[in-house]
C-alpha cells in the first residue's frame, strides 16, 4: 500500500475519468531499466470508435480504457505526491531520439548493436567484462555438467546411426552466440575426453561451427579454443537468419547450442486489454533532468543530443572521434559519452489497437494469427512476440539433421499466465538490452513446423532463472 498511496492521492488532484483508467503494478527486477518509478501510457481508440456522429456500438464483455497508469513498486514508495502528480500531468520535458513505432525497431536496438559490435571498448572503459554483469558472475553456458549431458546425448544418436551403418563422416555442430569462446571450450574439452574414453573417434570428424554477430567476438572465441583449431570454424553471422550464411549445412546439423541469444534479440510486445488486441509502440527519449550536463560535456545544447547520439550509434565511438575531434579528443571520451546517454535513455509506451492480428507480421512468412491462443488465454495479458528469437528458431530448425537438435539455456517464460505475475523485462545488462522470451510462443512455431519442443529448469545450477529448451523432430 505503501507504493500507492501517493499514486491514488495524485489522481484525486488530476482531471482524469477513473472509470477509464487502468492501474497496473510490477515489480521491475532490473536495478538498469528503461522504466520511471511511474509511468503512464496513452490507450488510442480504435478508429471505428473516433468516427461518425452517433455513439460507437461496443461488444459486451469489451472495456475501452484511455489511459494505463504502471507502477514499479520497487521504486515508488520513495516518490512524493508531487513526484507522481508531475508524471500524470506529463510535465517534464522530454528529449526525443526517434518517432513511435514498433518495440523491436526502436533505436535501442541500435545501441545494442553498437554494444556488441564494440564490446572491447566498453569493456576497456568498464573495466569488467560483460559476464562480470550478470547475476552471481558467471556464465550457465560455462558448466561442465551440461555440456556432458549434451554431448551423451550425441553419442547416443550417433552410435545408434553408426550401428546402421547411416552415420555421416562429417559431423555438424553449430554454436549462435559464442561470446568469449568459453562454453566453446568447455563443450570441445569435454567431448575430446569423452570421445577418448568412448572409442568411437568422433572429435576427429567433428566440425564445430561458431557464429557471433561481433567479429571481436569471435576473435576472442578462435583464441580460447586454439588447441582445437583443426575442429572449428567461425562465421559473422545475423543470429536471426543463420541459415543465410549456413545454408550449405541445411539437414547436416547434429546439435545447434545456443545460450543467453534469445534475450538478447529484438522483439514487440503485444497486449490483450478489455478483449480488444493491441500492439505496444515505444519511442525512446532522454528526460530533460538528465540531459542538462551530459548536453554540457560535449558543448552541444540539449536539443541538439539526438543527432549527436544517432551519429555515435552510426559511426561507433572510435569513427565518432576522428569525425567530431572538437568534441571526443579520444575514443575513451566517446566511450565516456556512450556509457553516459545509455544510462538515461528511456522509453515512452502506448498501447494501438491492430486492426487484425493477420495483418500483423511476427517473423519472415509467419503471421500474428499464432499469437492468438496466448493473447485470448483468459484475463487481460502483455507479453512479449520475441520476434527475434522466433525467426531464429524457426530457421535454426531448416539446418537441422533428422535425428539432430536444438538445446537453447535461456531466460525463457514457459506458462503465459507468467505475463500477468511478473514484469519479463526489456531491462539493461551493461550496454545491452535483454528480455525474457516468450517460450509457449516457440513452442508453438516448433509444433507447427514437425519439431517438438520441450521446457526445464537449467538441471546443473540450483536457483536462477535459466531454462533449458530442447527441440527435435516429432517421432
Amino acid at each position: 500500500m505503501t507504493s500507492l498511496a501517493p499514486v491514488i492521492e495524485a489522481l484525486q488532484e488530476v482531471s482524469m475519468d477513473l472509470g477509464k483508467v487502468r492501474l497496473v503494478c510490477d515489480w521491475v527486477q532490473y536495478k538498469s531499466n528503461f522504466r520511471n518509478a511511474v509511468d503512464v501510457r496513452a490507450i488510442l481508440p480504435r478508429p471505428e470508435l473516433s468516427a461518425g456522429p452517433g455513439p460507437a456500438i461496443v461488444p459486451l464483455g469489451v472495456r475501452d480504457d484511455d489511459i494505463e497508469i504502471a507502477v514499479d513498486v520497487r521504486r515508488s514508495p520513495g516518490m512524493s505526491v508531487a513526484q507522481v502528480t508531475a508524471a500524470l500531468r506529463r510535465e517534464s520535458s522530454r528529449i526525443w531520439l526517434e518517432d513511435w513505432g514498433l518495440g523491436s525497431r526502436s533505436c535501442v536496438w541500435d545501441f545494442n548493436a553498437r554494444y556488441w559490435k564494440d564490446l572491447d571498448l566498453w569493456e576497456k572503459s568498464t573495466g569488467r567484462g560483460y559476464e562480470q554483469a550478470l547475476p552471481g558472475g558467471v556464465s550457465d553456458a560455462h558448466n561442465h555438467d551440461a555440456a556432458r549431458a549434451v554431448i551423451r546425448d550425441l553419442f547416443e544418436v550417433w552410435d545408434a546411426l553408426a550401428d546402421g551403418d547411416a552415420l555421416p563422416e562429417e559431423l555438424y555442430v553449430v554454436e549462435l552466440g559464442v561470446g568469449n569462446g568459453t562454453q566453446a571450450k568447455v563443450f570441445l574439452d569435454e567431448f575430446r575426453v569423452l570421445d577418448a574414453g568412448h572409442g568411437r573417434d568422433y572429435y576427429r570428424r567433428l566440425h564445430y561451427m561458431m557464429c557471433d554477430y561481433s567479429p571481436h567476438v569471435l576473435d576472442l572465441a578462435r583464441e580460447a579454443v586454439g588447441e582445437h583449431r583443426a575442429r572449428i570454424s567461425s562465421f559473422a553471422l545475423d543470429a536471426t537468419a543463420p541459415s543465410t550464411t549456413l545454408g550449405f549445412l541445411k539437414y547436416k546439423v547434429f546439435l545447434v547450442y545456443i545460450s543467453n541469444v534469445y534475450d538478447n534479440l529484438p522483439t514487440d510486445e503485444v497486449a490483450q486489454l478489455g478483449g480488444r488486441t493491441y500492439c505496444v509502440q515505444t519511442r525512446a527519449y532522454l528526460n530533460d533532468t538528465d540531459v542538462a550536463g551530459l548536453a554540457e560535456s560535449v558543448g552541444v545544447a540539449a536539443d541538439e543530443l539526438p543527432a549527436l547520439v544517432h551519429k555515435l550509434l552510426r559511426l561507433g565511438p572510435g569513427l565518432l572521434t576522428e569525425a567530431d575531434p572538437a568534441r571526443f579528443a579520444d575514443v575513451e571520451a566517446a566511450v565516456a559519452f556512450w556509457r553516459a546517454v545509455w544510462d538515461v535513455v528511456r522509453l515512452e509506451e502506448r498501447y494501438v489497437p491492430l486492426p487484425g492480428l493477420d495483418l500483423y507480421s511476427l517473423a519472415p512468412a509467419m503471421s500474428g494469427e499464432l499469437l492468438r491462443p496466448l493473447l485470448e488465454s483468459g484475463a487481460d495479458i502483455r507479453m512479449h512476440v520475441s520476434n527475434g528469437a522466433v525467426a531464429s528458431f524457426a530457421d535454426s530448425l531448416r539446418l537441422l539433421h533428422p535425428f539432430g537438435r536444438l538445446v537453447c539455456h535461456d531466460l525463457f517464460v514457459t506458462d503465459v499466465h507468467a505475463y500477468r505475475a511478473n514484469f519479463r523485462g526489456p531491462g539493461k545488462y551493461e550496454g545491452s538490452v535483454v528480455n525474457w522470451v516468450n517460450g509457449p510462443l516457440l513452442a508453438h512455431v516448433g509444433r507447427r513446423n514437425g519439431f517438438d519442443v520441450h521446457y526445464a529448469p537449467f538441471a546443473h545450477r540450483v536457483g536462477g532463472n535459466i531454462v533449458t529448451m530442447t527441440a527435435q523432430v516429432r517421432d
